[in-house]
Parts: C-alpha cells; structure tokens; sequence
C-alpha cells in the first residue's frame, strides 16, 4: 500500500505539470488576417556536410493596418488557411530602437494554439 501511495505522490506533479490549461478566447484580443499562406523550407546543416530540411508555414498577414510575414515555430506540410484568426503577443522585445522581434499565439476554433514568429515587415 505504502508503495502505491508513495507512486501516486511521485506521479501527481508530472501529471499536473504535463497538464496545459485551455487557452481563454478573452485573452485572444488581437485580430489577424491571413492574406496568404504558403509552405517554405529551412535547412539546418548536419555534421558531416550534409543538411536535413523541413517544412514550415509563413504567412502574409494584416495586424492593425500593418503587413507582417509570420513563420510558424512547429514544422508541418499544412498549409493554414487564408482569413481572420484571433491572436494574442507573448513576446515583444526592442533592444535597439531600430531593431524588434515579437511573438504571437493564434488561436484556432478547436481550442489548440499555435506560435508564429514575426519574420518580415512591409509598408
């Protein structure tokens, strides 16, 4: 008994922990609009002079007026579709006044989130 109890103890935090809290669509105030998505490749160099490539998405998209390009943090072969996402910024820092770099969370209509880092800026 003392081991069963003692392993439900050890296992409480990992669960807890492993456990993300479903995103509140309140904190989602930002409006995106995707004008176009397309598939890109980034290639990372092996050792041994070989490189391995994958997919990523990036977006041209429209947030408060501006266009942005956005590249997504997870590598995948799907295309997001073109339209409007609401999104939230987690990340924003300036460490020269010409310089920023800003990351954004969408959410989409099933719940889940996905990251996109800001990769371009047109007028």
């Amino acid at each position: 008994m003392k081991k069963v109890l003692f392993a439900l103890l050890f296992l409480t935090p990992a669960l807890a922990w492993a456990e993300k809290p479903a995103p509140k669509p309140a904190d989602y105030t930002i409006s995106v609009h995707v004008q176009a998505s397309r598939l890109t490749t980034d290639c990372g160099d092996v050792t041994g002079g070989s490189s391995i490539c994958w997919w990523l998405q990036r977006l041209t998209v429209l947030i408060d007026g501006k266009k942005y390009e956005l590249d997504s943090n997870i590598k995948t072969a799907d295309l997001l579709r073109v339209g409007d996402y609401k999104a939230k910024l987690l990340k924003e820092e300036t460490k020269r006044p010409y310089e920023y770099m800003r990351n954004y969370e969408f959410l989409f209509s099933d719940g889940t989130t996905r990251v996109y880092s800001l990769a371009g800026e047109t007028e």
